[in-house]
C-alpha cells in the first residue's frame, strides 16, 4: 500500500498511503528502520482537509496575531519558524503561503517531501538521486520571477546563504530551521557559519512553537487551582484561580482532548537585536533584550491558554519540560 518494499529489510525506506476515512483525505508517511530484532515501523497521520487554517485557528493570539501580520506582509527578507520535529511548523508555513496567496503573486516551494497540495502554489520536491535538493531548487527559482519563496528546511550552509541572499534581493523567503527557541535560531545561523551582517540585513522575525493537546469542548468543566498548579503557573497560592480540563467523553475517545493548539513566541529582529548580533551578542544577552521589548515567551503563552481553558496545566508542564 505504501510503495514499500516488503522484501527489503536491511535498509531504512520511506513510503506514503492515501486513504479517506469518514470522507475526510488522510496521508499516511511510512517510515522503516531496520533493528537487531526486526523491521521497527513509524507512522505519521496527516489530515490533507485540515492544514489550510487561519493564524488563530493555529492558535496565535491578538498580541501574536499583529507580529505575524508585520512579517508576513513586508516585502521581501526572511521569515523563520523553528521548533521540534512535529511541532507544527509547516502547518504554519502553509497558513502563511495562504494568507499571501493572491493572483497576482508567484509563490513557489521546494519541500521534502510536498506535504500538501495547494491551489496557485507551484511546489516541487527535492529528489537527491536526480540532483534537486533545496539548494538546487533555490538556485532555479530565482529564474522563475518568484514573489515568495517557501523553503521546507534550511539544512545546511549553503541553502542558507542563497536562503539569504534571495531575500535580500527582493523576495519573501519562509523556511524552518531546527532550533528549540527563537533566539536559538539566530545561534543555529551562526553555527552555520553564516555571517553576522547577512543574518541582520536580511531575518525579519523567528517564530518558535509548540504543539499541545486541546480540551475536548463537549466534555470540559472548570475547576479550583490546587496549591501545586498554582505554583505552576506562576500565581500566589492565596488567589482563587479557576483552570480547566476534561472529563472524558465518547467524542474524545474518554481522553479529555480533542484536537491540538499551537503555542507560540516571536522574536522580532529589531534594530536593537540587529546591533547585538552585530556584536556577537550571546543567546542570553539577545533574549533580555527581546524579552524587554515585549516579546511572550513558550511559557506565557501556554499560561495564558491554560487560563483560558484551551488546555490544562498538566500539557503545560509537558510543554516546559519539553523546551527546557
Amino acid at each position: 500500500m505504501s510503495d514499500i518494499n516488503i522484501s527489503e529489510k536491511r535498509i531504512p525506506q520511506d513510503g506514503r498511503i492515501y486513504l479517506k476515512v469518514d470522507n475526510k483525505p488522510i496521508d499516511f508517511r511510512v517510515s522503516t528502520m531496520p533493528t537487531n530484532r526486526d523491521e521497527k515501523i513509524a507512522m505519521r497521520v496527516l489530515d490533507k482537509s485540515n492544514f489550510m487554517v487561519s493564524k488563530e485557528v493555529l492558535g496565535i493570539d491578538e498580541h501574536g496575531s499583529k507580529i505575524y501580520d508585520e512579517l508576513i506582509n513586508t516585502p521581501y527578507g526572511l521569515i523563520l519558524v523553528v521548533g521540534p520535529t512535529g511541532s507544527g511548523k509547516t502547518t504554519t508555513l502553509y497558513s502563511m503561503l495562504n494568507q499571501l496567496n493572491t493572483e497576482n503573486r508567484n509563490l513557489l516551494t521546494i519541500e521534502d517531501p510536498i506535504e500538501y497540495e495547494l491551489p496557485g502554489v507551484n511546489q516541487s520536491q527535492i529528489n537527491e538521486k536526480a540532483g534537486l535538493t533545496f539548494a538546487s531548487g533555490l538556485r532555479a527559482f530565482m529564474r522563475q520571477d518568484p514573489d515568495i519563496i517557501m523553503v521546507g528546511e534550511i539544512r545546511d550552509t549553503e541553502t542558507a546563504e542563497i536562503a539569504i541572499r534571495a531575500s535580500l534581493t527582493g523576495h519573501l523567503v519562509l523556511s524552518t530551521l531546527h532550533a528549540n527557541t527563537a533566539v536559538g535560531a539566530i545561534s543555529r545561523l551562526l553555527d552555520m557559519d553564516v555571517e553576522s551582517f547577512l543574518i541582520t540585513s536580511s531575518v525579519l522575525g523567528v517564530i518558535s512553537q509548540r504543539l499541545t493537546r486541546k480540551i475536548c469542548e463537549h466534555c470540559k468543566v472548570s475547576y479550583e487551582a490546587d496549591i501545586g498548579e498554582k505554583k505552576a503557573l506562576g500565581i500566589d497560592v492565596n488567589e482563587s484561580v479557576t483552570i480547566y480540563r476534561g472529563k472524558g467523553c465518547e467524542r474524545c475517545n474518554n481522553t479529555g482532548y480533542k484536537g491540538r493548539l499551537g503555542i507560540f513566541e516571536m522574536l522580532e529582529i529589531t534594530p536593537e537585536i540587529k546591533e547585538l548580533i552585530d556584536s556577537s551578542a550571546n543567546q542570553r544577552e539577545i533574549l533580555k533584550m527581546a524579552r524587554k521589548q515585549g516579546m511572550v515567551s513558550l511559557k506565557e503563552d501556554i499560561v495564558k491558554k491554560v487560563l483560558n481553558g484551551k488546555t490544562t496545566v498538566e500539557e503545560m508542564i509537558r510543554i516546559i519540560l519539553m523546551t527546557d
